[in-house]
């Protein structure tokens, strides 16, 4: 049986997966990423820790800063993971932080709004959620990201390039997700939607998520 093992982004939690576990037809297993003064290394020991405790194999789904815990924890894990897909997430090669991934304006503009070690959330607009109900559900539940994720390097022995991926991106993203998957040979796919799409068309990132499953279906 396959499980999926959804990570949600920076500033989310386990909530931003809520409207889209239902429609995914298998299992799931949603991780809450720990807060605080952690890291990279420590979000990805967290997600490795959950793969193990799952029977049968995995598609270990990454959403934004989720990409790099990710990949790290299947770096660790390849015989068990059957996929990793990424969806808008940052990914890149052994030694790369997110900021090292990202454009100058972005990790500009975030270290503008940094306060002891901590990065405000974001507004849900710059998101892509624009309907203002959905806004207010997720800006009362997104909390400070450590700024030390975003600058920690990702450790990968390489063992991660054993496992098949696919990139999930945004048409009208302004961010370099496409590009990002396809340096490291993963199928890109596009959606119509923006960057929270799991808030803004759950169905749509679900049917997206099952075609990796099941890709003749």
């Amino acid at each position: 049986m396959t499980t999926y093992v959804l990570v949600h982004g920076a500033w989310h939690g386990a909530w931003a997966w809520e409207r889209v576990v239902p429609l995914l037809d298998a299992p799931a297993v949603v991780l809450d990423l720990a807060g605080g003064d952690v890291g990279l290394a420590d979000h990805a020991d967290q997600v490795a820790a959950a793969v193990q405790d799952v029977d049968g194999e995995v598609i270990l789904v990454g959403h934004s800063y989720a990409g790099l815990v990710v990949r790290q924890a299947a770096d660790r894990l390849p015989d068990r993971i059957a996929q990793v897909v990424l969806v808008e997430g940052w990914a890149g090669p052994d030694g790369a932080s997110m900021f090292d991934l990202a454009p100058d304006w972005f990790r500009e503009a975030l270290l503008r709004t940094e306060a002891d070690g901590l990065l405000p959330a974001v507004p849900a607009a710059l998101l892509g959620i624009e309907d203002p109900a959905d806004a207010r559900w997720a800006e009362e539940r997104m909390r400070p990201q450590a700024l030390r994720t975003f600058t920690e390097p990702t450790r990968l022995t390489g063992a991660v390039d054993r496992v098949p991926g696919t990139a999930l991106y945004g048409k009208a993203t302004q961010l370099p997700f496409a590009d990002l998957g396809r340096a490291l040979g993963y199928r890109t796919v596009a959606f119509d939607g923006p960057h929270d799409v799991m808030v803004t068309d759950p169905a749509a990132l679900a049917a997206a998520l099952r075609a990796v499953r099941e890709p003749e279906a």
